[in-house]
């Protein structure tokens, strides 16, 4: 969900308060809402995610503090969205702490080794490197960040979601 060049001064623009720069920016981020809504909740609720995630990114743009954080936060948004709407609908969380706990108990160490591995090489590259910068050569958020050239909020944000992708692979 990450904006291009030519839509930082549309962001910009209606985290301001424009009107205008926020119409064009809800359609700009509606097609990759709708993709993650896709991924994240029940076919049911794409649709109504995608209104409500709408619906708050236009009352809330204004409460973002770091505009480079946008991608991020939409993403969470979505997320907590299609979270609500499952729970909601059935019962249905795609991020049950049980389910991944049960999961966990009926693999074997050899098993669980190769899923883990298969896991990471289904992340894109940019999010695996900081995977395995944090998780496995131990580094801070902030020595991350100056090694890849990211900030900080990028870096903890690419951290985040490198986890989330490895923790649906393994758990779906």
């Amino acid at each position: 969900m990450a904006l291009n060049e030519q839509h930082q001064p549309v962001l910009k623009a209606a985290h301001g308060g424009d009107p205008e720069a926020l119409a064009r920016l809800l359609a700009v981020c509606q097609p990759d809402i709708r993709r993650y809504a896709q991924r994240n909740c029940l076919i049911s609720d794409v649709d109504d995610a995608v209104q409500e995630v709408l619906l708050l990114l236009s009352r809330r743009l204004s409460s973002l503090k770091v505009l480079a954080a946008f991608s991020g936060w939409l993403f969470k948004v979505v997320q907590r969205e299609c979270r609500r709407l499952g729970r909601r609908a059935f019962n249905y969380d795609p991020y049950d702490e049980e389910r991944a706990e049960q999961w966990l108990a009926a693999q074997d160490d050899a098993s669980l080794r190769l899923e883990v591995v298969q896991a990471l090489e289904s992340l894109p590259r940019d999010y695996l490197q900081i995977l395995l910068l944090r998780d496995f050569e131990e580094l801070s958020i902030s020595e991350i960040a100056q090694e890849t050239g990211l900030t900080t909020a990028a870096t903890k944000s690419r951290l985040h979601r490198a986890r989330a992708l490895a923790r649906e692979y393994l758990v779906a």
